[in-house]
């Protein structure tokens, strides 16, 4: 999604919304990720802003304190970027990759379902197709990019062939790379 995705000049709107819409971002954020109920005063500050930049694409970019949180594309659901999930992993659900996937992971290619279900990778709880994943690397601490499932949790152990997770972000890509927006 974010592979050729320049941040500077490919924004059209950097606007501070009116306040029925940053509670209507922050409500459908909670509401998405129920486990940021604890950690509301944290990820939403009161008194700070929520600023919503339109990029190319139909891609939206929620900043708070100029720190990108969360994205969506059109009207789909909010996915939290990299750099948040790696301040509150325990957000999403894992899965995990074996060696020999991290380095397509890496580089932006969805994740396949043979590299879900060999030795070296875990899918420890049963998920359904949509549900949003972080993607962890065996042998590592961080989750290496986020995903969007394809197949359900039992389908990848049973069919176990084609694509099972559509990589959405991953280490390395523009977003990563340009954490804040200025």
């Amino acid at each position: 999604m974010f592979k050729k995705l320049s941040l500077k000049g490919s924004s059209n709107t950097n606007n501070q919304i009116k306040s029925s819409l940053q509670r209507n971002i922050k409500n459908s954020i909670l509401a998405q990720y129920p486990k940021l109920k604890d950690i509301e005063e944290d990820v939403f500050p009161k008194k700070v802003p929520i600023v919503q930049v339109k990029c190319q694409n139909h891609i939206n970019l929620v900043l708070i304190n100029n720190e990108v949180l969360f994205f969506n594309e059109r009207e789909g659901p909010y996915y939290p970027t990299l750099r948040f999930l790696h301040k509150y992993p325990n957000i999403l659900p894992h899965v995990q990759v074996d060696k020999g996937a991290i380095k397509f992971v890496l580089q932006g290619a969805n994740i396949m379902c043979r590299g879900l279900t060999s030795p070296g990778a875990k899918m420890e709880v049963d998920l359904p197709v949509d549900a949003i994943v972080a993607v962890m690397a065996e042998g590592k601490d961080h989750a290496s990019a986020i995903g969007v499932m394809k197949m359900s949790t039992n389908d990848i152990r049973t069919i176990n062939n084609d694509i099972g997770i559509n990589n959405i972000h991953y280490l390395g890509d523009s977003l990563y790379m340009s954490p804040n927006l200025e």
